[in-house]
């Protein structure tokens, strides 16, 4: 069995959030819990398990997420690396369908090499801090808004692009006090540099401290920056220590997410799920 490891959200290797990536042969999945062992072995931010769907249905391939530690309802790294990799190895070309938790999502693959998720917009929504966050994170936030329940805790308003880069977070007193995390977020200092505004997302509660490049935050991203700059089409770049850009185009209830992706590994499982 397959297994490959991609860079998503980046042109180049080494960049951007890696994801494995297993394409499995069979019509159901095996049992979650050996899908973890997989995940946890691999230990990257996300691992992707997808198998073919019968023709005719709603969608063309199921598809599940994993880091390592526990399964979640959305992943968009994830799905672009397996976008890519249907696309790269002929399994699938042009737009596919999948069937995921969080119901029917969209890919579609460009003739240039870049690909887009056709994903739910997540429309945040003002909240208190909650006690410690501040301490935490190390640094005063400007506003706090919960960008929905699949996503994180918080999406974090930092004074300015330097405030998000120079974050410094506490993990275990960040875990202490949300759930899932934080995306801490701010306009561009400058954006004649090819980006309109900042993030970077730590997930202590999912067994990630730093994520390099979180697509999925981008459904709250968009919309976020969008009635602040107003423009509904935006690059957004996550300023972790492996960078990636995210182009985000805010179609009311959804939202696109563009990006390229590398495969870095193409290599064999050894052991049956």
């Amino acid at each position: 069995m397959k297994i490959r490891i991609v860079d998503a959200f980046t042109d180049r290797p080494f960049a951007g959030n890696p994801a494995g990536v297993v394409l499995l042969d069979s019509g159901t999945f095996p049992a979650a819990d050996r899908l973890q062992l997989v995940a946890s072995e691999v230990n990257l931010p996300e691992t992707a398990f997808a198998h073919p769907l019968p023709p005719g249905g709603e969608a063309d391939w199921a598809l599940r997420w994993f880091t390592p530690t526990t399964e979640v309802d959305l992943c968009g790294h994830a799905t672009l690396a397996t976008a890519h990799v249907l696309r790269t190895t002929g399994a699938a070309s042009g737009t596919v369908r999948y069937a995921t938790r969080m119901g029917i999502l969209r890919t579609t693959a460009h003739d240039d090499g870049t690909c887009t998720l056709d994903f739910p917009t997540a429309t945040p929504t003002p909240v208190p801090a909650p006690p410690g966050l501040t301490d935490a994170l190390g640094a005063a936030p400007l506003s706090l808004h919960d960008p929905g329940q699949h996503l994180g805790d918080l999406l974090v308003e930092m004074a300015d692009e330097a405030a998000v880069r120079a974050l410094r977070p506490d993990f275990r007193a960040l875990a202490a006090c949300t759930r899932q995390g934080v995306i801490a977020t701010a306009a561009a200092e400058d954006p004649t540099n090819g980006y309109d505004f900042v993030s970077r997302s730590f997930f202590p509660g999912f067994g990630i401290d730093e994520d390099p490049v979180t697509g999925s935050a981008h459904t709250a991203l968009a919309p976020f920056w969008s009635a602040r700059l107003g423009r509904d089409d935006l690059v957004g770049l996550q300023a972790s220590a492996r960078s990636g850009l995210v182009r985000t185009s805010l179609r009311g209830e959804r939202t696109l997410l563009t990006g390229s992706a590398v495969t870095v590994i193409d290599g064999e499982l050894l052991t049956g799920l």
